[in-house]
């Protein structure tokens, strides 16, 4: 069950109330979670940057259990009502900083209840690290699959308990999250997935005992891929061998597809980045959306 002060918190809101105002006893959860931008990425494209209000939203950290441990994550959903599709929003690898709560926002305005996770948790704080290679081997490369895996199965859990209507959940990510949306479409638990440029092959480990492109034939939900055609880190030929699998696979894998945006580089979505590209950003977000009512999660 949700710790008791953060659902009261979160089930009293009235709407443009957030748990993030007040109350002392979060200021930890609150630094923690959906303030403020990872050192990392400092300093941010302010020119760019987009703010999503909470007026007439119910938005903020909540918590909830998996195997013994509070999972922090940010929340937010249409004040006031309950039966709502939910989206999994899955972090970049600098944690659930502003951009993907203003991302969880902008889903809760188009009538979501969305929630992101903070699956490095226990792994550590992302949001203070300043060199991406030290976040990387010090907490991104700790963090296992299966416990994301669970992360993700109790945040539909307590999305189901507070207004959400699991029976048309979605998942997205970004970047590292975009791994994770083609490996939870494989699970049966969500109806769709939209994956922005995420990595599709790796080499496997004990934490990280499969990629996307092992478990493409045997998806269960189709996922669309939103991909640049400069990103330096995801090579083309990637895509093109991501393509092959589905193609013999489910019906789920074989309504997969992709999307690859010729002029944009890795993290065209991050608004607050100089990577941002906006007309690819905006275009993405649009095919999101339909995506995701054509596959019933809207």
């Amino acid at each position: 069950m949700l710790d008791d002060d953060l659902k009261r918190d979160f089930d009293s809101l009235r709407p443009g109330e957030s748990t993030e105002s007040g109350a002392t006893r979060r200021t930890a959860l609150k630094a923690a979670l959906g303030v403020g931008y990872a050192a990392a990425t400092l300093p941010i494209a302010a020119q760019t940057a987009i703010q999503t209000s909470d007026e007439g939203l119910k938005a903020g950290p909540v918590k909830y259990p998996v195997a013994g441990f509070e999972v922090p994550a940010y929340a937010a959903a249409p004040a006031g009502r309950t039966g709502l599709p939910v989206v999994l929003v899955i972090q970049e690898i600098f944690g659930v900083h502003a951009y993907i709560a203003d991302t969880c926002r902008r889903f809760a305005r188009q009538g979501y209840l969305a929630i992101a996770p903070e699956l490095y948790a226990r792994q550590g704080d992302p949001k203070g690290y300043t060199e991406v290679p030290k976040l990387m081997a010090e907490v991104v490369s700790k963090v296992p699959d299966a416990q994301v895996m669970a992360d993700l199965d109790g945040a539909l859990a307590w999305a189901r308990a507070n207004g959400g209507n699991t029976d048309k959940a979605g998942i997205t990510g970004f970047c590292w999250g975009g791994r994770i949306v083609w490996l939870y479409a494989a699970t049966g638990k969500v109806k769709a997935g939209v994956a922005w440029y995420g990595r599709l092959v790796g080499q496997a480990s004990e934490l990280t005992p499969k990629h996307p492109i092992d478990v493409a034939a045997g998806l269960q939900a189709p996922v669309l891929g939103l991909y640049g055609g400069k990103d330096q880190g995801i090579p083309l030929d990637t895509v093109d061998k991501m393509k092959a699998a589905l193609a013999t696979g489910t019906p789920a894998a074989k309504a997969s597809q992709f999307v690859v945006y010729p002029d944009a580089g890795h993290a065209f979505h991050a608004d607050y980045r100089p990577s941002y590209v906006q007309a690819a950003a905006e275009d993405g977000w649009q095919r999101a959306l339909a995506w995701f009512k054509a596959h019933g999660v809207a």
